[in-house]
């Protein structure tokens, strides 16, 4: 047996919905799923796409609406609508999304790059598209939907 071949590696994707759609997030960025629930203060002069701050556990962390950050429509919030609280480089920030759905284990064989589906701006969020069972699911790159000085 050749032990040479490299082997397919997993890893673990929290998947939401937004618009419609199924998207995936690395699950070791996220710290917290909350209901949205929770008191979102609004700050002045900050983006458009950021809903405000919020205090969890004694932190205080910006919340980003990510429908207004990919430009989507605006929707109101459900009792599905929740906020998932990220972890990044020592920089905590929450994001809305329609629904959170469950944790999806992918190969790295089940995704795909994206650079030949287009040069649109925007697909600099997107690091991949995923396929399981049928299903498409794009794959954030969370740098850079989280980079707020982007524009």
């Amino acid at each position: 047996m050749d032990q040479s071949t490299v082997s397919d590696k997993m890893r673990k994707y929290l998947i939401f919905k937004l618009d419609g759609n199924e998207y995936g997030i690395d699950i070791t960025k996220t710290i917290k799923i909350i209901e949205t629930k929770i008191k979102i203060t609004r700050v002045p002069k900050t983006p458009e796409y950021i809903k405000g701050v919020i205090n969890l556990r004694g932190e205080i962390i910006p919340v980003m609406d990510l429908r207004k950050r990919l430009e989507l429509s605006e929707s109101d919030f459900t009792k599905e609508t929740g906020i998932i609280v990220l972890k990044i480089d020592d920089i905590s920030i929450g994001i809305i999304v329609d629904s959170v759905e469950e944790v999806l284990e992918l190969s790295d064989s089940s995704i795909e790059g994206i650079a030949n589906i287009s040069t649109d701006m925007s697909l600099d969020f997107i690091s991949g598209v995923g396929k399981k069972d049928g299903r498409i699911i794009t794959l954030f790159n969370l740098e850079k939907v989280l980079n707020i000085n982007k524009e």
